[in-house]
């Protein structure tokens, strides 16, 4: 323990000087009596008492009691007392002094107590609350050794977790012989164990179960607030840890749930073409009662069925390599009304009687995009369009450049989405009402094309009014010079 006196203490020291001697020349001046300067000495004891302690105002005391008997209490100006009176009016002084000032002595402390209470309550409760912020269980565990250690004013603080084995500190790095004495706090072989290099360590337990521990530096903690402190943070790490496992068991639910419906939508979807091409094939292989209209007809479902059929892989392909995150973005520079005019091309079979309308923001800059990878999201789009859309409507297909996005729009005239279907329309295997009703989708294009757009660092969105149709817009980050490219 540091007995050296502090800058401050010598400042108490002289103030109760001068208060004792300023106290003296202004009852001397007012030539005050016996009586009425033995109280106001008390009071300057008393007053002492609550500033600065005990032992200066045992000081102020002596200093006050001197100068009352010598110019106050008869023979003035001498330190002798005159008879009984004066022995007993010095005697009270004492001893009134002594009492007035251990009593003010305790309500000094017992403030003081009151006043580190309150504090270390505010402490407890700022920290449980930047403890909630943490819902992330490693994040936490990283963060907590610094939060505890601003909060406290402490030097250095060590967390060790032990269900993972981990240590973290705001120290220098940890002598093995430290790490083995929190795993022992941990194991209960100590509730705590002796100072070393400066730190205090508790066990961090919530019930029966054991966390981890504790340790920090300087071990100027109260016993109630390093209880609290360490049941908090043993809570903390408890709730996090939970909620961690809570959301993998949700993630383990939520893929489960997911395979079974992918099962069940391409045994469904797969079945129903196979179930076309082998019914039209089985009747091909039986020569009578064919005529050549009916082979055509037949051959054509084949045909149509086959090519359904293989759309239906390629999406489930194409699924299973964004689930995978193998795809990989290859950008190039590309004029936007190229990469319209061929996802117009390439959906020509598609569209039937419905006309495509290409509007493009000049100037058409060249940009940076992988091509490929936007080609397939207008694709979905398109035949998406068409699948919902009038035979002879029209579908529109735009591009413009905006805040710093190469932005696109697919918008169609067909009788738009159900608002209850617009917050679920690009989750995996949504089909909508309308979809399930007419059977058309597979509720993975939507899907796969905002998985493309997300891989590609955009976004998509959609709009629609049952009167109008409705709009998907997709946008794409615009690059159009890439670092160390010529455009």
């Amino acid at each position: 323990m540091n007995l050296m006196p502090k800058p401050y203490h010598y400042l108490q020291w002289l103030g109760a000087t001068l208060a004792a001697v300023l106290t003296t020349i202004g009852l001397a001046m007012t030539s005050a009596r016996a009586t009425t300067a033995g109280m106001v000495f008390l009071m300057v004891v008393v007053v002492t008492a609550t500033q600065a302690g005990l032992v200066i105002s045992l000081y102020s005391a002596l200093l006050c009691a001197v100068s009352f008997d010598y110019f106050f209490l008869p023979p003035i100006h001498t330190f002798t007392l005159a008879g009984p009176q004066e022995w007993l009016s010095m005697l009270t002084f004492a001893v009134c002094s002594l009492v007035a000032g251990r009593v003010a002595e305790r309500a000094r402390k017992q403030k003081h107590q009151a006043e580190q209470r309150r504090e270390d309550v505010e402490r407890l409760y700022v920290l449980s609350q930047e403890m909630m912020l943490h819902e992330d269980s490693a994040r936490l565990i990283r963060a907590l050794p610094a939060l505890v250690a601003r909060i406290f004013s402490l030097e250095s603080v060590v967390l060790y977790v032990q269900d993972r084995d981990q240590y973290v500190s705001t120290a220098e790095e940890l002598a093995e012989l430290f790490k083995a004495n929190l795993r022992e706090v941990t194991s209960g072989a100590h509730a705590t164990i002796a100072q070393q290099d400066g730190f205090d360590a508790h066990a961090l337990t919530v019930g029966m179960r054991a966390v981890g521990a504790m340790a920090w530096r300087p071990a100027n903690l109260s016993r109630e607030v390093a209880t609290a402190v360490s049941g908090q943070v043993g809570i903390a790490l408890t709730r996090a840890m939970a909620i961690e496992a809570s959301a993998r068991m949700e993630a383990s639910r939520e893929s489960d749930r997911l395979r079974a419906a992918l099962i069940d939508s391409l045994t469904h979807e797969l079945r129903t073409p196979l179930t076309s091409i082998r019914a039209a094939a089985t009747t091909l292989t039986q020569d009578q009662g064919l005529d050549d209209a009916l082979r055509r007809e037949l051959a054509t479902v084949v045909d149509e069925e086959s090519a359904h059929l293989d759309a239906l892989i390629g999406e489930a392909v194409q699924m299973a390599e964004l689930d995978a995150k193998v795809l990989k973005v290859q950008a190039a520079p590309r004029h936007t009304r190229t990469l319209l005019e061929h996802a117009a091309d390439e959906s020509r079979n598609l569209l039937g009687r419905r006309q495509i309308t290409l509007m493009v923001q000049e100037p058409d800059r060249p940009a940076w995009f992988d091509a490929t990878l936007l080609s397939r999201v207008f694709r979905h789009l398109i035949e998406n369009a068409a699948l919902y859309s009038p035979p002879e409507s029209r579908i529109v297909l735009r591009s413009r450049r905006i805040e710093g996005r190469l932005e696109f729009e697919v918008e169609d005239n067909g009788p738009g989405i159900d608002k209850a279907d617009l917050p679920h329309i690009f989750e995996k295997f949504y089909r909508g009402k309308k979809g399930a009703k007419l059977g058309k989708g597979t509720g993975m294009g939507l899907a796969i094309a905002r998985a493309i757009l997300l891989a590609h660092g955009g976004g998509i969105s959609v709009e629609s009014n049952p009167e109008h149709g409705s709009t998907f817009r997709f946008w794409v980050p615009l690059v159009e010079k890439q670092t160390g490219e010529t455009l």
